[in-house]
């Protein structure tokens, strides 16, 4: 999975969340509302995971790119 695709399901998990703890808070639900934040702070984390991903990959990319030219000014 990549970094796209981590912060798309962190942004679902974030959005169940948010609707679970307002239907729990609104029934007196604690035990909805509860899982509601858990499903946030999923969310939050996998759209962080997936931001550490993407960023990883741009630096791959650059180091790659670095070597490739330090390699054309060696030729």
């Amino acid at each position: 999975m990549d970094g796209k695709d981590d912060r798309r399901e962190g942004r679902f998990d974030e959005a169940k969340g948010n609707v679970k703890e307002a239907v729990g808070d609104m029934t007196g639900d604690e035990e909805l509302e509860t899982q509601g934040k858990k499903d946030r702070a999923k969310g939050k984390a996998k759209q962080a995971v997936g931001t550490t991903k993407e960023a990883a990959d741009k630096a791959k990319d650059a180091a790659r790119d670095a070597v490739e030219i330090a390699k054309d000014k060696l030729d």
